[in-house]
Formats: C-alpha cells, sequence, structure tokens
C-alpha cells in the first residue's frame, strides 16, 4: 500500500493511491493516517480493501507529511563512508544519533525556508523508517517486524548553526520545513529490497546525490534493533537513516541553498520530491 494525506496544511485527509496513481480517499474508513491507527492494527485493515471502489480525489491537492502526530524523530549521521570521507569526519564503531525537531515536518513539495540568519543550508537526502509498533530492547533479526513502512526524506541541515553555535547538532537540524517526507508511506510489501534502492538528490537538475541503500554502513533492521537499546520507539516514530555523499558542505568550494533553488528528491519506489527554497518571512 502506498498511504498519503492530501489537503490544506493542518487540515490533510488520509488517502491510498492506486495502481494508476489516484489517490482514493480514505475519510470514510480511517481517521487519519498517525500513531493511533498504526497502533489499532490499520494498516491490516486497509490491506483487504477493494481500492477501486473508494471515491477518486479530484484535482491536484497538496500532499502533506504522510504520518501526522509523530512522537520523535530519530536521525543518524555518517552513515555512508563515502559521505564521511567528504566531510572529513572519522567512522565510528556506532551509529551517530540525533534528533530533529516534529515541527520541521512538512510535504512532499512545501517550500524549504531559509530560516532567519541562515547562510550554509544544505541537504540530505535520506531512507525514512516508520515505526508501527512498540519497540524496546528488540533484536536485529525481528526489527523489521516492527517497521510499519518507508518514505522518503531530506535531513535539510543549516551547516553554521550546525557547527559554529557550539552544544547539538540539532540547533542546524531542526528548523521548520527541515524534514520534508512522502510523497507517500509505503508499506515493506511494496519493496523488494530495502537495501538495495536508488536515491538521488538534484539542485537545479543538476544531480548532486546518486547512490544506493546497499552502502549504508548500519541497515535499516540494525538501526531499529540499536536505537530500541536506548529508548521505546513508539507507533509513528521516523528514523532517518542517514546520507550519502554529494551533500554542499562537502564540496569545492562549498555550495549552498539560495533563495530560488530547486530542490528534487527522488528514491527507487519511494517516489519524488520537489521543493522551492523560500526565505523566512
Amino acid at each position: 500500500m502506498k498511504l498519503v494525506r492530501y489537503g490544506e496544511k493542518g487540515k490533510e485527509a488520509p488517502g491510498i493511491l492506486s495502481a494508476r496513481g489516484d489517490i482514493h480517499s480514505l475519510q470514510s474508513i480511517v481517521d487519519d493516517i498517525c500513531p493511533a491507527f498504526l497502533s489499532a492494527g490499520g494498516l491490516e485493515r486497509l490491506s483487504s480493501l477493494d481500492i477501486d471502489k473508494l471515491p477518486v480525489v479530484a484535482g491536484d491537492p497538496r500532499l502533506g507529511s504522510p504520518i501526522s502526530s509523530v512522537g520523535k524523530i530519530i536521525a543518524v549521521g555518517l552513515n555512508y563512508a563515502e559521505h564521511i570521507r567528504e566531510t572529513g569526519s572519522k567512522a565510528g564503531d556506532e551509529p551517530v544519533l540525533f534528533t530533529k525537531a516534529v515541527s520541521s515536518l512538512s510535504g512532499p513539495f512545501d517550500p524549504i525556508i531559509r530560516p532567519k540568519g541562515a547562510s550554509q543550508v544544505d541537504w540530505e537526502a535520506e531512507l525514512v523508517i516508520v515505526i508501527g509498533k512498540e519497540a524496546l530492547y528488540v533484536e536485529q533479526d525481528q526489527a523489521l517486524d516492527y517497521v510499519a513502512g518507508y518514505c522518503a526524506g531530506i535531513d535539510v541541515s543549516e551547516r553554521s548553526f550546525q557547527k559554529e553555535h557550539c552544544g547539538q547538532w540539532m540547533k542546524g537540524k531542526g528548523c521548520d520545513s527541515f524534514a520534508p517526507i512522502g510523497p507517500w508511506l509505503s508499506t515493506p510489501d511494496e519493496l523488494d529490497d530495502i537495501q538495495s534502492l536508488d536515491l538521488s538528490l538534484m539542485v537545479n537538475r543538476e544531480i548532486q546525490q546518486n547512490s544506493n541503500t546497499q552502502h549504508m554502513i548500519f541497515g535499516v533492521a540494525f538501526l531499529v534493533s540499536y536505537i530500541s537499546r536506548f529508548m521505546s520507539l513508539q507507533p509513528g516514530d521516523l528514523i532517518f537513516t542517514g546520507t550519502p555523499d554529494g551533500v554542499g558542505m562537502g564540496q569545492s568550494p562549498q555550495r549552498f541553498l539560495n533563495v530560488g533553488d530547486r530542490v528534487e528528491l527522488t528514491i527507487e519506489g519511494l517516489g519524488k520530491q520537489n521543493h522551492l527554497v523560500k526565505d523566512f518571512t
């Protein structure tokens, strides 16, 4: 299944994509695609639906984040070897973890907003894990049983906030609009191999990142298991799994996003995002 949330910001309705790519309304069946929906076995209920019998949503509505009321966003840093090299960092024996504010979530075609004082807004293409049920001290060989699905995401990062303002990375990671995800939440059965997905990101139609999830140092199952050692993962929680090389900070000379730039993300099986960069007003 490919689940979406469509409509005006803050008033999104649940929907599901047909094989033809039409959005069909789920409003008569579920209130929203949210943690409560996942906890109550919502995916299982939807799996038996005849999508073609559901009403088609007319027009071309805005798409929001494919899941609402997210409890927390955990992100993984330095999870691709080439990205480690381009940033001059050192590989660790365990994953680097940080958080992003839930208020940074936005839709797959919403603008990326440069916050006040920003000078180094950067891009990071990432596979995002959506947790389906509570996970605590989960073994790696069982970890995928706790995953509801996956979506594409961009870990937008303001490098001067992140690097030059002391303390935690989250200063440059949690600004509003800095975690666009979507366009849909894909259930695992839609994907042949989560560790073999092509992902790419373009800025102004020029490819900046081009890699595959097979190059992740720590894979999806390991990350779910590992993070569950330090905190319980709840339905609807998100895990941003790290980015490959090609970020602006790693280029020579460095390149960052300016007003009017266009950012496009594609992940195999998870769709495309398209964002215009705007200034905070």
